[in-house]
């Protein structure tokens, strides 16, 4: 009868399992540090890198908005602007709505469309 007792398991001298509590634990604990620096660090660094973006915005910046609009900005207020999207057409949106500052293009397109009509009106020889 006292083998049968010891074939179901010893116990510690507090009646407590033998793994211990904290083992049970390190794998929730490693899948959380691995969480940490796959997907929670990455997000907020992008969001710091936006917020520092937004905040030094100035008038002339060519950017798009979230929803995709292109524009030029011709006024800043604290928490708007103001884009032109077109030759005297306006519109104000909330700085937030700004997705990326737009580089690309620094020539109006009207000077590139000029250029390239005088290049095509040249006579060929």
């Amino acid at each position: 009868m006292i083998s049968t007792a010891y074939a179901m398991g010893q116990t510690g001298a507090a009646g407590a399992p033998a793994g211990g509590g904290l083992t049970a634990f390190i794998p929730l604990i490693l899948m959380f540090v691995i969480f940490y620096f796959l997907l929670i660090r990455p997000q907020q660094k992008r969001a710091k890198e936006h917020q520092n973006m937004v905040n030094n915005l100035k008038k002339g910046d060519r950017i798009i908005t979230s929803g995709g609009i292109h524009g030029t900005i011709t006024s800043l207020g604290d928490t708007t602007l103001s884009l032109e999207i077109a030759e005297s057409i306006k519109i104000k949106i909330n700085r937030s709505n700004v997705a990326a500052l737009n580089q690309k293009s620094s020539t109006p397109q009207k000077t590139k469309d000029k250029e390239k009509t005088k290049e095509l009106d040249k006579p060929q020889e």
